[in-house]
């Protein structure tokens, strides 16, 4: 198994491939967001001990670094987020595409895999390497003129495949059981330090919540009053603790400003270093979120959790929600009458993970690479 405690050359153009053996293939992997971090590291680990080599690319946004940091994670960070702008957002992806081909061109890998990375799509397109978009919202927007040779997602989105884009081709389609979070969570160990780390104590209500994505392409503005409706509901229950975890410096200052009585008092605060978001959601009491993977996150874990996004709802979401392992919040009537803020009994870790999801993600990359002919 690879080790990932050698943090030499993170975050650095230097940073060398995770080994392998000398018959095994090369795979390059992009974090393009926070969430893929904690998603990729058993993906990683699971090919080297196959015998194959990774190089892992890094977007340096949305506290992707830091947490690759947190993880000892060795990668090569390419490029800033250039914000909620059109204009700048295809900007930034032809600059980081374009980054991202020197960086790479000398690796010559065998596959590229991301998580919905456009950029990598590009410079894989770019460098002729075969390609595989794992994805599990299927109305995220993908490159219309740049396809994958591949596309991944859980089954339950792939069940009703004919609804999805139109680009998404039957025999390109790939799929794995559960979600994308039962991938990791099976490896969590919780660790009850972080309260102290936190200052949280006994009596407290913890509640984390997850601002929704205002510069993402999907934000519908009524997710921003579900959150300022939590907020004012939070306000008046005094032993509450909010736990904030804002998307980048921008969000945390639109919220200091929008809110500061909560945080002068420290009845809201945001931590001051990066911490373990399922170790956080283990020890919250109830989670609220404008984003998916923290939802998934918490009901994977068993933890109440409520979801304040107002897009499109996906099939995972729909799913969880039809199994009662998450909670969506339509209207400011929903928050007051849904949303149960009282101390949970956290007891042991529940059995709810879908076995199989790991092996199946690493069998197809496998499957793909040994068959040597990607889909076109």
């Amino acid at each position: 198994m690879v080790n990932l405690q050698n943090d030499k050359g993170l975050a650095h153009a230097e940073a060398s491939p995770i080994p392998a053996h000398a018959s095994g293939r090369k795979v390059w992997i992009d974090l393009d967001n926070s969430p893929h971090v904690p998603f990729f590291i058993p993906i990683i680990q699971e090919l080297v001990k196959r015998g194959h080599s990774v190089q892992v690319t890094a977007r340096d946004c949305f506290q992707v670094l830091d947490l690759a940091r947190l993880h000892h994670l060795p990668c090569i960070a390419v490029v800033r987020h250039y914000g909620k702008s059109r204009t700048l957002k295809i900007a930034g992806l032809g600059i980081r595409a374009i980054q991202l081909v020197p960086k790479i061109f000398r690796e010559r890998p065998d596959l590229a895999i991301s998580h919905g990375s456009r950029a990598q799509l590009l410079a894989s397109w770019l460098l002729r390497i075969p390609s595989v978009v794992i994805f599990d919202y299927e109305f995220a927007q993908g490159l219309r003129v740049i396809q994958s040779n591949w596309v991944m997602c859980p089954e339950v989105i792939g069940q009703g495949a004919t609804h999805l884009q139109n680009e998404l081709v039957r025999d390109r389609l790939l799929t794995y059981p559960g979600i994308k979070e039962d991938v990791y969570v099976p490896q969590f160990i919780p660790d009850r330090e972080i309260l102290t780390k936190l200052g949280l104590g006994r009596e407290d209500i913890i509640v984390t919540i997850r601002p929704p994505a205002t510069e993402a392409h999907y934000h519908n503005p009524e997710s921003e009053g579900l959150l300022d409706s939590v907020l004012k509901m939070l306000a008046d229950e005094p032993h509450a603790r909010i736990v904030l975890l804002p998307r980048n410096g921008r969000q945390e200052a639109a919220m200091r400003h929008s809110w500061p009585d909560l945080f002068a008092s420290r009845k809201m605060f945001v931590p001051n270093e990066v911490v373990d978001g399922l170790n956080l959601i283990w020890h919250s009491d109830l989670v609220i979120s404008g984003g998916g993977t923290m939802n998934r996150e918490a009901a994977a874990l068993g933890v109440p959790v409520y979801s304040i996004f107002r897009g499109h709802i996906g099939a995972v979401d729909r799913y969880l929600a039809t199994a009662g392992r998450l909670v969506l919040l339509e209207s400011v009537q929903d928050v007051r009458q849904k949303i149960l803020i009282r101390q949970r009994k956290r007891g042991g870790i529940p059995d709810s993970v879908v076995g199989g999801a790991l092996s199946a993600i690493v069998d197809n990359i496998v499957k793909i690479m040994d068959a040597g002919c990607p889909a076109q």
